[in-house]
């Protein structure tokens, strides 16, 4: 196994971050709920522990064992762990009389191996609401702001750290010198996780389970599915079964561009033209999750006939990533709050009798995109946008229709055609447009007009987890909302939203 950082998660909306940003050194960290930790085997070489929602006071916050790593490997806390071992040592920590949140300076910089390289008046982003105000006997303070004198700490004959702001976040500008110094100078991590590493070591991993057996998977046009098929197809070869299945509900000529984009790939893809049995599984749907439902069972129904065309088959590839996996667990354990369903996780039903590789499952998307590049995907495939599951079953508020479904895909193709050609499809995460149950009276040239509405999206991200709305050019939305009106028959107004996640989500449904 590869040299891993472990980070223990509390539940804090930071923790994700962490992991990227180790993982932006070249070293491979994982997230593990604070009371499913695992034992650490020899590949470990440090744990971090996250913030958290809860405080060190309350009797019902997080108590984790760590006798398997403190004073066993280099420890570092964070915000909440790092209040969490100084109240576990005999330290004293009460509410904050000033709560920092947001931006702070770091006016006291010890000479210290964990902070080398970091700057007096360096900025910090604190988010807590307690404050560490003794430290036991053995903790030094090494760094200090204006309003709180323990920013960080040490405990050097433990190898143990504390720090209470957070350096995984871009607003500490210094925060990556931070990390790397724990990472590499303390764990003694190689920084040999690259994505040529990781293809090899991924390609050896899958020759080794799967053997001479078949394996077959779906593809959706979509970055994680088009890598995680390039690295089977590297490990497997033609015994790599690809099944794209057109459910009606996909973009503009999406069908036929992305079969010829396989074909060029090597791949061995199977088309599948099934839209007449999903808009019959839609018939008069209008919630959000039965629509994701019907088209999820409709899809393992066409999928599984088609599989059971191919002899042997005993696997089914999937293009999970990391994120869907840490979706799907909380802090606690248990399972999270159920903001909308994974189309990729959750298991399969009975009745299809495969077992499941994901060769992805480690990888947040951008680390995908890195793959891919290094597997000599095209870019046009590796640059695409993130697109729903369900397709355009989600994009079209209300019940489905071919003709909203028509409309839909018109207004789309305007939409993200015109961000290609502005030069502002790559500045952008994620765009979108979406069909409104509201029909609007508009005037076109002497006549009055009641047709539909369409709102268009565009966000910013890095891993979908945050967004926020893109600001776009007016003169690029007015002239893409005057194509819309014009060209695309149904729709008299187009409105731009300017929502950011959280609260929205970047989807409507």
């Amino acid at each position: 196994m590869h040299e891993t950082i472990l980070i223990l998660d509390f539940g804090s909306q930071y923790t994700q971050l962490i992991a990227r940003r180790i993982r932006e050194l070249n070293i491979y960290s994982e997230i593990h709920p604070w009371n499913k930790a695992p034992e650490p085997g020899s590949h470990v070489k440090g744990v971090i522990l996250s913030g958290s929602p809860f405080s060190v006071r309350d009797e019902k916050s997080p108590n984790p064992d760590l006798a398997a790593y403190l004073g066993k490997l280099p420890l570092l806390g964070i915000c909440f762990g790092a209040q969490l071992l100084a109240h576990r040592n005999g330290g004293i920590v009460s509410p904050s009389t000033i709560r920092e949140y947001g931006r702070a300076n770091l006016e006291h910089i010890a000479d210290h191996h964990l902070l080398k390289g970091m700057t007096p008046g360096s900025q910090v982003w604190m988010s807590h609401a307690d404050t560490i105000k003794e430290l036991p006997d053995s903790f030094k303070v090494i760094c200090s702001t204006e309003d709180v004198e323990v920013a960080g700490y040490a405990v050097e004959e433990q190898s143990a750290f504390g720090i209470q702001f957070h350096p995984e976040v871009y607003h500490t500008t210094e925060g990556t010198e931070l990390l790397r110094n724990f990472v590499v100078d303390i764990c003694g991590c190689a920084q040999d996780w690259t994505p040529k590493a990781f293809i090899e070591e991924t390609v050896a991993s899958l020759q080794e389970k799967i053997g001479d057996e078949q394996v077959v998977l779906g593809l959706s046009g979509g970055v994680d599915s088009s890598v995680a098929a390039m690295l089977l197809h590297q490990a497997i070869g033609e015994r790599l079964h690809c099944i794209f299945v057109d459910n009606g509900l996909l973009r503009k000529n999406e069908f036929e561009e992305v079969l010829s984009s396989y074909e060029d790939m090597g791949l061995n893809v199977t088309g599948v033209a099934a839209s007449d049995r999903f808009y019959t599984a839609l018939k008069d749907l209008s919630d959000p999750e039965a629509k994701r439902k019907a088209i999820g069972g409709t899809f393992i129904e066409v999928f599984d006939e088609e599989a059971h065309r191919i002899q042997n088959v005993t696997w089914l590839g999937q293009g999970t990533i990391y994120p869907d996996v840490i979706e799907s667990v909380s802090a606690t354990g248990g399972p999270s709050a159920t903001i909308k369903s994974h189309h990729n996780v959750g298991g399969l039903p009975d009745y299809m009798k495969l077992q499941i590789v994901e060769p992805l499952r480690l990888l947040f998307k951008d680390e995908v995109r890195r793959v891919g590049r290094a597997l000599g995907i095209k870019p046009e495939i590796l640059e695409r946008h993130p697109f729903p599951g369900p397709g355009l079953g989600i994009r079209i508020l209300g019940h489905i229709t071919p003709e909203k479904v028509r409309m839909l895909q018109e207004v789309d193709h305007i939409w993200i055609s015109g961000l290609k050609k502005r030069g502002l499809y790559n500045e952008v995460w994620q765009a979108g447009a979406i069909l409104l149950p509201v029909q609007s009276v508009g005037v076109m040239g002497d006549e009055r007009t009641y047709e539909q509405a369409v709102a268009l999206r565009a966000v910013t991200s890095t891993d979908g987890m945050t967004a926020d709305w893109c600001h776009l050019p007016y003169d690029f939305l007015g002239k893409v909302s005057n194509e819309i009106i014009n060209k695309v028959k149904g729709i008299n107004r187009v409105v731009y939203d300017i929502s950011s996640k959280p609260p929205a989500t970047i989807e409507w449904e």
